[in-house]
């Protein structure tokens, strides 16, 4: 199992954020942001939102570090990028 995260460098609520993916389902995904005690409304269509504080816990538990364009290539690879669409 390898899930990825990228640095907390997105800005929402008065904090910044990290992404975290899979590159193989989104099964694995979600086993791992349980093993973290993410709440599912953390998932938003294709990863899960990671405040930064909670960054070293995800890499301590086997996230891998990699930068934000390697987890967009990463998505696209595997088949499970979800793209937010206008309207919706």
């Amino acid at each position: 199992m390898t899930v990825y995260i990228d640095p907390p460098t997105w800005p929402g609520h008065g904090r910044l954020w990290s992404h975290l993916v899979s590159d193989v389902s989104y099964e694995e995904l979600h086993l791992f942001a349980a093993d973290l005690g993410l709440p599912p409304r953390a998932f938003e269509r294709d990863h899960y939102d990671l405040p930064s504080h909670r960054y070293a816990d995800a890499v301590r538990s086997g996230a891998v570090e990699v930068s934000s364009r390697e987890v967009v290539r990463l998505l696209y690879g595997a088949g499970l990028r979800r793209r937010k669409y206008a309207g919706r």
